[in-house]
């Protein structure tokens, strides 16, 4: 534990011209007298900090000192392809591994270039959970983090409707959508990948066996297909509507862009007023109604009968209250 900090104190020295003795003692995570001893104890082994005294005083490296300790382990390579996003990490367990990749990489950069890392935070920044939603880290993630990178089978209770089922799963990536995390992993022995939110596991345990990985598997492809398959798969029923010029614009933010995609390739040329009839994939009748409320007069449903009634009978109550006289 202690040779990993002093590693690092070197490696902060080494990066910057001069600290603090408050400033390592910050980035450390240790006290002020424990630095003192730290910077002792280097400077014995025949490392040359140098200790500034007085009121502006820290430490420092004399003589352009480099230390060649600056070599990335496999999992600090991996997680600083990880850094532009800093909360995921954190929730997966990798902040420390991130924090020391960072720590190397700005070591081994020329003078001039050591502001790269501080330039980059503050032109890049990803927020990835949804508006309005306070985000939650599932508790078992760090566990099956942890099993993805070193390739170890899990067993897991998966909580589906009432019930809870029993799983032994080769858990191949991490998704992070919205704020929600999910695993994509393979049922062992049965060969079939499958999606699971990783807050539904009830209890996952990592096992000491490995599996060999499919080296076809396409962690994006398989996402981008699943979700795809997934969006279809709501859209279990059609309205048609006739839309207006800006109707058509607003469309694809009113509802889902996959319906709306479709409805849209499929149109036929508008009519002399410029209105074009589409038909539209939609979840429900319900969720159609609400949806497509919002597009409000650019937009005229045709079809079925029960949702243009419905529509209609929001008209004649919105007509009405603007029609009101209230004295």
């Amino acid at each position: 534990m202690r040779a990993a900090r002093l590693i690092k104190m070197v490696l902060l020295l080494q990066s910057r011209p001069a600290m603090t003795a408050a400033e390592l003692a910050r980035e450390l995570e240790v006290s002020e007298r424990t630095v003192t001893r730290d910077a002792q104890a280097l400077s014995e082994a025949g490392v040359p900090v140098y200790a500034d005294r007085g009121r502006a005083g820290g430490y420092r490296l004399v003589g352009g000192y480099r230390t060649r300790l600056t070599g990335l382990a496999r999992s600090e390579a991996e997680a600083l392809f990880l850094s532009g996003v800093p909360g995921a990490l954190r929730e997966m367990g990798l902040q420390d591994a991130a924090s020391a990749a960072r720590l190397k990489v700005s070591a081994a950069l020329l003078p001039a270039l050591r502001d790269a890392p501080d330039t980059a935070a503050q032109r890049f920044h990803l927020d990835a959970p949804a508006w309005f939603r306070e985000p939650e880290t599932p508790a078992w993630l760090p566990v099956i983090a942890e099993a993805v990178w070193e390739d170890r089978r899990i067993d897991g209770g998966y909580r589906r409707g009432d019930g809870t089922v029993e799983r032994r799963l080769e858990p191949y990536g991490l998704v992070l959508k919205a704020g929600v995390w999910y695993l994509c992993a393979r049922v062992a022995g049965a060969g079939a990948f499958r999606t699971y939110r990783i807050d539904r596991f009830a209890a996952v345990a990592a096992l000491d066996e490995r599996f060999d990985r499919d080296p076809g598997f396409d962690l994006p492809g398989f996402w981008a297909e699943q979700a795809e398959r997934f969006a279809r798969s709501i859209l279990r029923a059609e309205v048609v509507v006739r839309l207006s010029p800006d109707g058509v614009r607003r469309l694809p933010h009113a509802v889902d862009p996959l319906g709306a995609r479709e409805a849209l390739a499929g149109a036929g040329a508008p009519d002399a007023e410029g209105w074009v009839t589409v038909t539209l994939p939609v979840e429900s009748e319900e969720v159609a109604h609400s949806q497509l409320t919002a597009l409000g007069p650019d937009a005229e449903v045709l079809a079925p009968a029960s949702l243009r009634e419905r529509c209609a009978a929001d008209a004649a109550r919105l007509a009405a209250l603007y029609r009101r006289d209230d004295g």
